[in-house]
């Protein structure tokens, strides 16, 4: 299975219909740790990004990763817009010039995203952040090939779901100390239906 412009495009279509659904959802978990606006921003993000694809046309996935990265860069407040801008951003670089990505080359990418986003975040592992849900699920592509998708998806829900038990370390939670412990982490949410979204989209045929 290979991630084109088209499904690319139906990819981003769908992750913005999951975070306009759940955007309050995403702002209850916010509020409970954080600032409250993740949902707020993540949707006006989204329909941005939505707006801005709506009108073009790409020669390769990059491009239009690329664009996604720049208009999450650019409109979405918070701490998210740059997180996910970065993200973005690092898959467009890591796949440049390629019509068609590969399963290896979506590992290769999301393995970037990673670099990107622990040296923009400062984050790790089990600090109770979206990397709580990349870390995992870069894991499962490197070790499956080919991808089975509803597994990967599988592996971003439990790892999403795990973040509840993790005391935060980093962001406006970790000020919570303990408290923190027994809310979700609304990155990790986010980060969930990114995947969720991704898997779906590379299910479904050409």
């Amino acid at each position: 299975m290979e991630l084109t412009v088209k499904k690319a495009k139906l990819w981003m279509e769908a992750l913005n219909e999951k975070i306009q659904k759940h955007k309050e959802y995403l702002s209850e978990l916010d509020q409970a740790i954080g600032d409250g606006d993740h949902g707020v921003n993540m949707a006006r993000g989204f329909q941005e990004v939505m707006n801005k694809l709506s009108d073009a046309d790409y020669a390769t996935p990059s491009d239009l990763l690329k664009d996604v990265a720049m208009v999450l860069m650019s409109k979405v407040g918070g701490a998210s817009g740059p997180l996910y801008g970065t993200a973005f951003l690092k898959m467009a670089m890591a796949t440049k010039n390629k019509e068609k990505l590969t399963e290896e080359d979506l590992t290769l990418a999301v393995e970037e995203a990673i670099k990107g986003l622990e040296q923009r975040g400062k984050a790790q592992l089990k600090d109770k952040t979206m990397l709580d849900v990349w870390i995992p699920v870069h894991h499962y592509m490197k070790q499956n090939s080919p991808i089975d998708w509803g597994n990967l998806e599988a592996t971003a829900k439990g790892a999403m779901e795990a973040t509840k038990e993790l005391l935060a370390l980093k962001g406006r939670a970790a000020y919570l100390k303990e408290r923190s412990v027994g809310h979700i982490d609304p990155g990790s949410v986010s980060s969930y239906y990114l995947f969720q979204t991704l898997a779906e989209t590379m299910r479904e045929g050409d």
